[in-house]
């Protein structure tokens, strides 16, 4: 796909929502994520907001402190179903005022999806952000298993099918109910947003369920391009044994000019072996933090 994919002239991502909101900003933090993406190749250019946070109060009181616009956004892209990245959805829809705004998510992203630790509970999509009220709300779903090309320089991964061993399995436990019966859930609907500009390719995910390794090997795969410039969102590793946090932090190290740019759900032990490894291009996601590519 590298010859036909194209190149971004500009990348902007702004943090609108995240677990940490820095100091003396006025902004709210809340567990989740929520990133504004700004992409621009020549005069065509797509406002991209990744994931809604838990709430869309939050999320909107955010923006506008930001100075961003619901009204802007060109569409939606939820990185997976659990509700502290997509419980916004419906209220950020109504905001925007649009009417058929493009959601796009996995066409499993309604499912089931059920934790038992440390007690059980739902921690899906859920009622309020069904594909009813998301219609409802102005929105029209787009459910896409594959990749899709949205401008040049941009792609969705699609399901990412090939994991490296040592991410086989997602780090978070949870199942989900078929025909009446339990099963692991195995989080298929994760999936992710790949830029590529010059210097080479911005990778975004949510939680990365899937394996933040595999997540960029399936980048790579899909363009051609070898060179990651910079891994934006959270990696899941805070429920992680101490293996695969070295191993994944190892796997990143041999990327050589890559940037990490992460927080959420990545853990304080992943983090600190992240700073000790990449030191100035490592970056602790906030609310707020705006960086260009």
């Amino acid at each position: 796909m590298a010859d036909d994919f194209g190149k971004l002239d500009q990348l902007e991502i702004t943090v609108l929502l995240e677990d940490c909101a820095g100091y003396d900003t006025g902004l709210a933090a809340q567990h989740g994520l929520s990133l504004l993406i700004e992409a621009r190749a020549g005069k065509t250019g797509r406002n991209i907001l990744f994931d809604t946070g838990q709430e869309a109060e939050t999320l909107l009181r955010n923006m506008e402190l930001l100075g961003k616009d619901p009204e802007n956004v060109d569409l939606v892209f939820l990185s997976h179903c659990h509700y502290d990245h997509t419980g916004g959805l419906t209220g950020f829809l109504k905001a925007s005022g649009k009417s058929r705004l493009p959601v796009i998510c996995h066409p499993d992203s309604h499912r089931l999806n059920l934790a038992l630790k440390p007690a059980f509970r739902s921690i899906g999509m859920g009622p309020a952000n069904s594909p009813g009220a998301i219609e409802a709300a102005g929105g029209e779903l787009v459910p896409l298993s594959q990749p899709l090309q949205l401008m040049a320089g941009v792609l969705t991964s699609g399901e990412i099918e090939d994991k490296v061993p040592f991410e086989s399995a997602p780090t978070l436990s949870m199942v989900t109910c078929r025909e009446g019966k339990m099963e692991p859930d195995r989080m298929a609907d994760d999936i992710a947003m790949i830029f590529n500009l010059p210097a080479g390719l911005v990778v975004v995910t949510g939680c990365s369920h899937a394996g933040i390794i595999s997540i960029i090997k399936n980048a790579i795969r899909l363009t051609g391009i070898k060179t990651v410039l910079a891994v934006v969102g959270g990696f899941h590793l805070v429920d992680a044994d101490d293996e695969r946090v070295g191993l994944t932090v190892e796997a990143l190290g041999g990327l050589s000019s890559v940037s990490i740019y992460t927080g959420h759900c990545t853990g304080l032990k992943a983090e600190a072996k992240l700073l000790d490894q990449f030191g100035e291009r490592f970056k602790k996601l906030r609310t707020g933090m705006k960086f260009s590519f």
